[in-house]
């Protein structure tokens, strides 16, 4: 792949015109339209007794938020009305053939080897299912430093590989330097792999895609040939703690608004979130090689958020980049508490900000600018906002608004006008959800759903903004030169302690406390104005420790409060990958067994110089084997096999000499291996 000229734009066959243009200024009309009638109220309000410096920064932030506000608004007012009007973008029809050669590629890192052969083995299956294995190959491509995951990933294949004889082939690759992290990771197979393949079908270690969307997606870019990358909109699944439980709700509810929206005015032009999407090979190999950045971290080095570039770069080369937001079985996970949120917005944070530096990039698509812009101004906008509350805080007094004046019910106007654009979206979702019979049984009824919103919308009010105060803190991290490294991301929910939670909070509670006096003495107005704020840093402790806690699943699932329609009825590729992933730790001590087994020192022969000697050797060590012709006890894996199930415990198998039979060097490593992997296949 040929690193990218970020200052020379390439030449590009354009791409025919999609009748976008009038939706786009519609969507930028209606934001600058919201933008200006918030400036042109608080400018009256403003300069009565005339115009200070803090007062016009003050101006000017309400504006750019106001804008912000609204250009969130007037996209998922489009999605609505896409939706309500049902116009979608299609899909081709089943009836297609696929001819198209697809990799389904799971990059991994330090991840539960269980989470990734779970995911592998239903996805493959379900492709099998539909007579489609021999257009598929599956590649686990590993990243991991830990050795220890690593055996596991390796002998897990095996036995992935056994079960799955008559499906889609399946490959393990692991790399010696996670050189570039994740697009690296991804780069070096489109170099070494990516000849053979058509498409390429980019997963997390946590997404989940039913066979019926695998194809659809295959057969939409077979039939277009200029389609470079086509994204889905994923749902949120397997949600466990009471904070993750809310995530996967809002994002079932509200996140088709949103994704409709933006499918609806970004057209070819659209975005690319860096997992669960189909990808062509030979555009990403000719148009996506990411350059290094000059200059030491944060700002230099590889690019972190690589998903926005490679779609800006794609769509540089004249390759449509396209977001299919009605396209169901396509599925991932969420962080399972609050605090993991945060450490996931700091690397992205991160990521996005470096992005200032590649907006400005020769030959990127105005739209494509406007996704990077939009993605750095999204951690940019809390620090904004912090910033409009402590200017507010210091002109309020001098303002001396009584109620019952022209001025005082432009600024509650103001504010109402406000919170009703923040709002709008979540009901309309919650209008399309209710006019669906199948949406609303989906989600448990029409009063499950509606108290779920309800307690939803006050959940967010109490945790958006310790959200924002911990994203602006990332933000004056990444511009204080702090690398945010990258670490594996924690998929299981872990409860907090007390400790922990006072400590990660601490800092919070002391400014909302802090925050809501000095709010008291400047004006009770200002104080209910920003009370939703300080009430959630004081209690922002209670909220991360109490929310933590797994097992809350079962109780929402019986109580129908924040279902969705994934856990209602199950599709079957996620209950098979649940299933397979219960087996996978219920399997964990007879792993630990083998695991012992193997590293057993048994008898092993080698000739040397036409005589055989024998000496012992742990069966995984191949190193200590130097000659050409090598001989291991082939009794090895019946035993292991017969100890993982007839004893609970690991124990000592009595030292045998058997009689043994010569093998070719290559077999040595998987001997025993095989056997034992085969019987527990077949358990």
């Amino acid at each position: 792949m040929p690193r990218q000229d970020l200052a020379r734009a390439p030449c590009a066959a354009p791409l025919a015109a999609e009748g976008t243009a009038p939706r786009r200024l519609v969507l930028i009309a209606g934001s600058l339209a919201i933008a200006g009638l918030v400036g042109a109220a608080l400018f009256h309000v403003l300069r009565r007794d005339g115009f200070t410096f803090l007062e016009g920064v003050t101006l000017a932030l309400s504006v750019l938020l106001s804008g912000w506000v609204g250009f969130g608004f007037m996209s998922a007012s489009a999605g609505f009305v896409a939706l309500l009007t049902g116009l979608r973008t299609a899909a081709a029809t089943a009836e297609t053939p696929i001819r198209a050669r697809t990799a389904v590629l799971l990059p991994t890192y330090n991840e539960d080897p269980g989470l990734i052969l779970a995911a592998v083995q239903a996805i493959a299956e379900d492709v099998g299912r539909l007579g489609l294995a021999d257009r598929y190959d599956f590649f686990i491509l590993s990243d991991t430093r830990d050795e220890a995951v690593a055996r596991a990933e390796a002998a897990g294949l095996l036995r992935l590989r056994l079960r799955l004889r008559d499906g889609p082939q399946v490959f393990y690759r692991r790399r010696a330097a996670n050189t570039d992290k994740k697009a690296g990771n991804i780069g070096e197979w489109v170099e070494t792999h990516g000849a053979g393949y058509d498409f390429m079908l980019v997963l997390d270690a946590d997404s989940l895609m039913a066979g019926e969307t695998i194809a659809a997606l295959t057969r939409t870019m077979q039939a277009d040939p200029r389609l470079g990358l086509l994204q889905t909109a994923p749902t949120v699944i397997n949600a466990e703690t009471p904070f993750a439980r809310l995530q996967q709700f809002a994002s079932r509810l509200y996140g088709p608004v949103f994704a409709h929206g933006q499918a609806w005015w970004s057209g070819s032009e659209g975005n690319y979130w860096g997992h669960n999407a189909l990808v062509r090979v030979a555009a990403f190999a000719e148009s996506a090689g990411l350059p290094h950045l000059a200059g030491p971290r944060p700002f230099g080095g590889h690019i972190m958020s690589h998903d926005f570039i490679e779609a800006a770069l794609l769509r540089r080369r004249g390759w449509a980049v396209r977001t299919l937001a009605d396209l169901p079985g396509s599925y991932e996970e969420t962080p399972p508490t609050l605090l993991d949120t945060a450490a996931r917005d700091r690397r992205w944070c991160q990521g996005n900000l470096q992005h200032a530096r590649l907006v400005t990039a020769a030959g990127l698509h105005w739209v494509s600018r406007l996704h990077l812009a939009c993605g750095i101004f999204a951690y940019l906008a809390p620090a904004v906002w912090l910033t409009l509350m402590v200017c507010g805080a210091i002109i309020w007094p001098a303002q001396r608004l009584a109620p019952g004046t022209v001025e005082f019910g432009e600024v509650a106007a103001i504010f109402v006008f406000s919170l009703a654009l923040l709002a709008a979206p979540k009901a309309m979702a919650l209008i399309l959800a209710m006019s669906s019979p199948a949406q609303r049984r989906g989600f448990g009824g029409a009063g499950p759903l509606a108290l779920g919103f309800l307690v939803e919308c006050a959940a967010s009010m109490l945790t958006t903004p310790v959200m924002m105060l911990m994203q602006a803190a990332a933000v004056a991290e990444v511009l204080l030169g702090r690398d945010s490294g990258w670490t594996p991301q924690r998929r299981e929910g872990a409860p907090l302690s007390r400790r922990d939670a006072w400590r990660a909070h601490r800092g919070h509670v002391v400014l909302g406390l802090a925050g809501g006096l000095g709010a008291f003495l400047v004006s009770k107005y200002f104080l209910m104005w920003a009370s939703p704020v300080f009430l959630s840093l004081t209690l922002s402790a209670l909220l991360s420790l109490h929310t933590s806690r797994a097992g809350a699943k079962g109780a929402a699932g019986g109580s129908r409060l924040f279902r969705t329609p994934e856990d209602a009825e199950p599709p079957p590729v996620l209950a098979r990958s649940l299933a397979l992933r219960r087996a996978y730790a219920d399997d964990a001590a007879a792993r630990r067994q083998v695991e012992a087994l193997m590293r057993e020192r048994v008898p092993t022969y080698e000739f040397k110089h036409g005589r055989m000697a024998s000496h012992d050797a742990p069966v995984t060590s191949r190193d200590e084997v130097t000659s050409r012709d090598e001989l291991v006890d082939p009794g090895l894996g019946q035993r292991a096999v017969a100890a993982t199930q007839e004893r609970p415990q690991v124990g000592h198998p009595p030292r045998r000499h058997v009689q043994v039979e010569h093998q070719a060097p290559a077999v040595l490593a998987f001997d025993g291996i095989g056997d034992w992997i085969e019987g527990l296949a077949e358990a």
